[in-house]
């Protein structure tokens, strides 16, 4: 076989790995996100969202309706409560995460 057709094909595999990597990671992150409104208490209980860098900043309604450990599960390596707010840092998904919170509410 020609050696350009067998760099084409190799090539090709390659690409369809990689697309099929990133559509199984965000079905993942979108799962995520419907996951953490429920955790958070569901869209009703968010006032407002915010994000700065990796944190995620969110005001609720009522903070006793958090399952903070679940959150945590979801990949947050921390939370922080302060008063009827949560701060929560995860990495770099927490503009997507904003993005999404926003769009809900």
């Amino acid at each position: 076989m020609n050696p350009i057709i067998q760099y084409i094909i190799i090539a090709f595999v390659i690409l369809i790995i990689l697309a099929v990597a990133f559509k199984v990671t965000r079905k993942d992150f979108a799962i995520k996100e419907n996951k953490l409104l429920e955790y958070l208490g569901g869209k009703d209980n968010i006032i407002n969202a915010e994000c700065n860098m990796s944190r995620f900043k969110v005001i609720l309604h009522d903070v006793s309706l958090v399952q903070k450990d679940a959150i945590q599960r979801l990949g947050a390596k921390g939370i922080v409560e302060i008063d009827n707010q949560l701060k929560i840092i995860f990495d770099k998904n927490a503009k997507q995460l904003k993005k999404y919170i926003d769009e809900i509410v």
